[in-house]
């Protein structure tokens, strides 16, 4: 560690970049189970924030996992290492003014608040995709909860490894009895009254 020298100092600053950008750099953290319509509220919040002219940025499971995170398995030690590393890619984007949103399952109140204290927990923005579990295994495109009930997946969230709850996210979002547009609009109003995002952007449109 002694021959590690951060050149932070000698870069534009964050705050350069967000006054750039007219917009605060943010982590935007789905949690929820598989099927809950995380991955769908992401790319759609993406969509929208992009077309009003913000800088934005998707880290999702699936593709984080075939990159990054390859070399990890679904044990709990290797499930931490998959949120500690995203959390520190996802500290970069918003330290450069991006806002980050990702879409994780993170099934446990442990593995969330790691991701917290290294974003911080003034960027953290914790948001429960709510849904009931039979809800979601209905959802089920991947035919993962089909083959985890067969026995073919183990550790599989919601079967045979707990998901926990979020005690006080800043949102939740219930995707069982709301569209993924009134989810996404819910989301949107949440950066807006943060002053995450303003009225300065350049819409696309």
């Amino acid at each position: 560690m002694n021959n590690i020298h951060p050149i932070q100092d000698q870069l534009v600053s964050r705050k350069e970049k967000e006054y750039a950008l007219h917009q605060q750099g943010a982590v935007i953290w789905l949690t929820g189970l598989s099927g809950s319509g995380k991955s769908t509220i992401a790319g759609s919040l993406e969509r929208k924030l992009f077309e009003k002219g913000h800088l934005v940025q998707v880290l999702d499971g699936d593709n984080i996992r075939v990159g990054i995170n390859k070399d990890l398995s679904f044990s709990i030690e290797d499930r931490e290492e998959n949120i500690r590393r995203i959390a520190e890619v996802a500290k970069l984007f918003c330290q450069s003014g991006n806002i980050c949103i990702c879409s994780f399952i993170s099934p446990t109140s442990e593995i969330r608040q790691l991701a917290k204290n290294i974003i911080g927990s003034d960027d953290f923005n914790e948001v429960y995709i709510q849904a009931p579990l039979e809800i979601c295994e209905s959802r089920d495109v991947k035919g993962l909860y089909k083959k985890a009930r067969a026995g073919k997946i183990k550790g599989f969230t919601g079967i045979d490894s707990p998901y926990e709850e979020p005690l006080q996210p800043a949102v939740i979002l219930d995707s069982s009895s709301h569209s993924i547009e009134e989810c996404v609009n819910h989301l949107y109003q949440y950066l807006r009254d943060k002053q995450i995002i303003n009225s300065q952007s350049k819409s696309l449109k």
